[in-house]
């Protein structure tokens, strides 16, 4: 079956965007039933598409494969998109959820993900790039990845805020731009010329007169 053109370009776009999984945490627990202890696996796995769609969940099995499938499962239904802004998060946020907290601060281009754990996990498939992160309460990998998502979550664009606010983006979020100042050409000084001089006449001598004062004189005897 031939596709066309456009076709090909979507699918090619989906595959492009194709979810990543990244399994974060496996657990080994037991359940004490009347003949002894039941053994299973919990694995905690975020999936995304490094773009800016990301997704945490969480699965118990018997086994190691069948927990992070379905760990994997309960991540696609609880994805979401991160609002970002360049490469970085639009503004600074603490995450909360039970006693993890967890802030997120936005960093300029070329810092790379400053976190550890699985919150650097959830930044890295949610397309940030450059961002800082700090855990503040428990270290519980459960309990910080769901505080980083709950910051992610309530993260809020400028388009939205101004429409909320009645502003432009502008006024909300003042983007400094760089005005390349035109060079000013320096005046070309004026040379003043040197006002010319006039030069008296010369009078050529004659034998029958002489000049006094400007005034030819005429020799009577002449």
């Amino acid at each position: 079956m031939s596709t066309t053109p456009v076709e090909r370009e979507v699918i090619e776009r989906e595959r492009e965007r194709e979810l990543k999984e990244r399994v974060v945490e496996i657990n080994r627990v037991a359940k004490v039933v009347k003949g002894g202890r039941r053994f299973s696996f919990t694995a905690l796995v975020v999936i995304g598409d490094e773009v800016d769609r990301v997704g945490v969940g969480y699965g118990k099995a018997r086994e190691v494969p069948l927990a992070i499938s379905k760990a994997v499962d309960d991540a696609k239904k609880n994805l979401f998109t991160v609002p970002k802004k360049g490469t970085t998060i639009t503004h600074e946020i603490l995450g909360e959820f039970g006693a993890a907290r967890v802030l997120l601060r936005p960093a300029s281009e070329g810092t790379g993900v400053i976190a550890g754990g699985g919150v650097r996990a959830v930044l890295e498939l949610g397309g940030v790039r450059d961002i800082l992160a700090k855990s503040l309460g428990t270290t519980n990998p459960i309990n910080m990845l769901k505080a980083t998502v709950d910051g992610l979550r309530r993260l809020r664009r400028p388009e939205e805020v101004a429409q909320i606010r009645g502003l432009t983006v502008s006024q909300v979020l003042p983007i400094p731009t760089r005005v390349e100042e035109e060079p000013v050409a320096e005046p070309v000084p004026t040379v003043e010329e040197p006002a010319a001089v006039e030069e008296p006449a010369e009078v050529e001598p004659n034998n029958t007169g002489a000049v006094t004062n400007g005034e030819v004189e005429v020799d009577a005897g002449a």
